[in-house]
């Protein structure tokens, strides 16, 4: 399978989290864009596109509309984006990214998980240069001709373009996200979008068995229980 299957998958994994959690993490990145961009879905094409998977997720309307309105009149929170890098069990490689309103507790919670599991926190740059940070997106319904095309005439490059089941899945630089959907959206204007991601992807993986397996497995779901988490990479397979 692909490396579009991962990214499912661990999104997939995320929305079996706790409700909660998943309601509150897409709370504050629908505010952090409405606070960004404004709070008009048609000029604001972040925060269009995490209401659109906010509404895929099964999140509430009430819930994405308070985020928004909570800009509009006037609320000032504050949130941060902040990257950890781990080095887990038998070889693997972990780079964790909150969304915080306060550092200090996220590192907090991140260095009792770790000491939990015993393990260690790498500085900034010791994990990161093992992986790609690339946009995903894939299409339905479109030859992988048609959407080359498509990102011909826009002048988009991209890293890779290939087929997967019924989609065409496009990869590419992370500021291209949208520049890539809308070359897709010009060619075909009904193009359904499985999935529009900006992900970290590892360039190898690794393979764990017996405790290294357990532990790792423990150790992601209590860095997903943490309030603040909002993302889990990794290069376990």
């Amino acid at each position: 399978m692909g490396r579009a299957y991962e990214v499912r998958k661990a999104s997939i994994q995320k929305t079996g989290a706790a409700k909660s959690k998943l309601y509150s993490m897409y709370a504050r990145e629908i505010y952090e864009a409405a606070k960004t961009g404004g709070i008009e879905l048609e000029s604001n094409a972040s925060l269009k596109r995490l209401v659109e998977k906010a509404k895929k997720e099964q999140v509430p309307a009430d819930i994405i509309k308070r985020a928004i309105d909570k800009v509009g009149n006037g609320a000032d929170e504050s949130y941060t984006s902040a990257y950890y890098e781990l080095f887990g069990p038998g070889g693997s490689t972990l780079i964790v990214k909150c969304l915080t309103d306060n550092v200090n507790r996220s590192i907090s919670s991140i260095r009792t998980v770790i000491n939990k599991c015993k393990i260690k926190m790498g500085a900034v740059g010791s994990v990161s240069y093992m992986y790609d940070s690339l946009a995903i997106v894939s299409v339905k319904d479109m030859s992988e001709e048609e959407v080359m095309d498509a990102l011909i005439e826009s002048d988009i490059d991209v890293s890779d373009i290939e087929k997967e089941n019924e989609e065409v899945v496009i990869y590419g630089d992370p500021k291209d996200l949208f520049a890539i959907k809308e070359a897709i959206l010009n060619k075909k204007c009904d193009a359904t979008f499985e999935m529009d991601e900006i992900t970290m992807l590892p360039k190898e993986k690794v393979k764990l068995t017996g405790e290294d397996k357990a532990c790792f497995e423990k150790l992601v779901a209590m860095l997903e229980d943490i309030e603040d988490v909002q993302h889990v990479y990794h290069n376990v397979e």
